[in-house]
């Protein structure tokens, strides 16, 4: 498992994908960030917080994940490499799970430089360190876990075509509809109790609990449940073709 976890590091790093990923996702985070005249500039803003850069990035997430997933599966089914790849001494768990946490750690490599955010903000405080550090390492932790859920889902929408394309986009709707499609259900449709209920169905509700800097168990449980689910649906879809 972990010599195919490497060889898919290998094919993302051997590629422009690896590299397009990273420099997109800090070209646009650092650009709206620091630069752009727009709400999210810090220094035009003049207080002291990261809360832009966890408004953008899951919106970037939302087309750059998808990137990274769509040619876990569907490359292997269009070059007709899938049935060798599982005649390999690996369950087709274990297979899944290398290419998940392949991509996985890309998404992690594109957040850790966006520490040095942290640290600048940081020192920019007046007196410097006047920062809510814990809802921004709250947030983090969110962002992360947002990152597994959509990884999960990319994985799954390469499983189901061997065209990368479609994959991209079916891996971009899900990932849109569990993300923002239950807050316009409770923004539009239903409100109330019932309102309520529904959006907490939503991955919004629950990365924006954990931004508020408090790792609620509950939030844990629905982000590694929804990966969970998508990992499962994964392996549903590749052994439909023993069928």
């Amino acid at each position: 498992m972990y010599t195919l976890f490497r060889k898919e590091i290998n094919g993302f790093l051997d590629s422009l994908i690896g590299y397009v990923v990273l420099v997109v996702f800090l070209l646009i985070t650092g650009l709206f960030l620091w630069v752009f005249p727009v709400e999210f500039n810090i220094l035009d803003f003049g207080y002291a917080n990261l809360d832009g850069l966890f408004i953008l990035a899951p919106f970037v997430f939302l087309f750059l994940i998808p990137a990274i997933t769509m040619r876990s599966f569907a490359d292997e089914k269009k070059s007709g490499t899938i049935e060798l790849l599982m005649t390999q001494p690996l369950t087709d768990l274990q297979v899944i799970l290398a290419k998940y946490f392949a991509g996985l750690f890309l998404v992690l490599i594109a957040i850790l430089p966006t520490l040095v955010y942290y640290f600048t903000v940081y020192r920019l405080g007046m007196p410097p360190g006047n920062l809510d550090s814990g809802s921004i390492w709250g947030s983090y932790i969110g962002l992360f876990f947002l990152g597994a859920s959509f990884t999960a889902i990319g994985i799954f929408s390469s499983s189901v075509t061997d065209n990368q394309i479609v994959s991209f986009i079916v891996a971009v709707f899900i990932s849109f509809f569990l993300y923002l499609g239950f807050d316009f259900v409770y923004n539009f449709i239903v409100s109330g109790k019932t309102g309520l209920l529904i959006q907490s169905f939503g991955l919004s509700a629950h990365f924006s609990s954990m931004s508020r800097g408090v790792i609620d168990t509950r939030d844990l449980i629905y982000f590694i449940s929804v990966t969970a689910l998508f990992i499962l649906l994964t392996k549903f879809s590749l052994e439909s073709r023993k069928w």
